[in-house]
């Protein structure tokens, strides 16, 4: 009789662990806080610089990993779920960077986002 109350308390307090644990993950996924690109990255998008790719891209995960958390600021399409905003925008290929009405294709380095789009380079 005690080792099935006990056993009942087992799997009870194993799921709250689980559900802690995914909830956790969730929050700290969700708040990326500052990365250290935040002031060029905020910056780009105030121009109206866009990026446009897709999940499925090597090249774009490659960018976005550039950026690391400040990637969140970048103004990026994702063009599997808004194709008809690529498709207007003539993207062929990904990603792509729109900078004062042309278009850019190709992973592209911060100094020429800088040099494309005037924005100045910073850290932080």
């Amino acid at each position: 009789m005690k080792f099935e109350i006990f056993k009942k308390k087992s799997k009870y307090l194993l799921f709250t662990l689980f559900v802690l644990t995914l909830l956790t993950i969730a929050s700290c996924s969700s708040n990326q806080g500052p990365g250290k690109y935040d002031t060029f990255a905020k910056a780009l998008t105030e121009e109206g610089v866009k990026m446009y790719g897709t999940e499925w891209c090597s090249h774009c995960k490659s960018q976005k990993e550039l950026f690391g958390a400040s990637f969140q600021y970048i103004n990026y399409i994702d063009c599997d779920k808004e194709s008809n905003i690529c498709d207007a925008a003539e993207v062929k290929g990904f990603p792509t960077w729109e900078i004062d009405g042309r278009l850019y294709p190709g992973e592209q380095s911060f100094e020429e986002l800088s040099l494309y789009s005037g924005v100045e380079f910073t850290e932080g």
